[in-house]
């Protein structure tokens, strides 16, 4: 995909924000759900490990793999880590542990502006019924799109062109908000106003400097 030319509103504001969910707005621990199933000590052992990345194994899911089969692969070529990994999914709501402090505060304020939001997420459509669950300003958003349901996650440009056609608006208009620099740049080379998330704060000067009402 080309990356399409920056436009803006009239005064040179951006239309409206996209936001990543995980680790932006909903603090997302995985080593909470594993500990539940095989204790702490091996929750970190897991994470820690050299022979499996629990990073990309939760990617094929976002991705729109199923979760059985994944489990299953694990048992056959790492047996050693499959409860590790069954404890992740069948614990999955305590890794959601919480709000990231301040940056929800930023959502209602722009919803209260009439800014529209959109989130889009890499999340296994198998559990992302949890999110909307345990966290109701989800609902503040315009809409949210879910990688593990398009079955594409970022930072591949389909999942970024499928939110822009939902939010009917160029990519160039919106502002993309996100922890990990390699999605931020993807959303950059489309012609995003791409935003690297640290913290609260650098988030409402970045979005006051482009003119957002936060």
């Amino acid at each position: 995909m080309s990356k399409q030319t920056t436009t803006t509103t009239p005064d040179g504001t951006p239309s409206g924000v996209v936001w990543d969910l995980g680790n932006v707005l909903i603090d997302w621990q995985p080593a909470a759900a594993i500990a539940a199933g095989v204790g702490a000590a091996e929750a970190a052992r897991f994470l820690a490990a050299d022979d499996f990345d629990f990073l990309a194994y939760n990617h094929v899911q976002d991705a729109g793999g199923r979760w059985a089969d994944a489990e299953a692969s694990v048992a056959r070529t790492h047996p050693h880590w499959a409860a590790h990994a069954r404890a992740y999914r069948e614990h999955f709501p305590l890794s959601l542990v919480g709000e990231v402090a301040g940056t929800v505060d930023v959502v209602r304020a722009l919803h209260a502006a009439g800014v529209p939001q959109w989130g889009l997420t890499n999340w296994s459509d198998e559990l992302w019924p949890h999110a909307p669950a345990m966290f109701d300003f989800l609902a503040l958003l315009d809409g949210i799109v879910v990688s593990g349901t398009e079955g594409v996650a970022k930072p591949d440009p389909r999942v970024f062109a499928i939110v822009g056609e939902r939010a009917s608006l160029p990519l160039g208009n919106l502002v993309f908000v996100d922890d990990r620099a390699d999605n931020v740049a993807a959303a950059t080379a489309l012609g995003m106003h791409g935003f690297l998330f640290t913290d609260a704060v650098a988030l409402r000067a970045a979005l006051t400097a482009r003119g957002l009402p936060v």
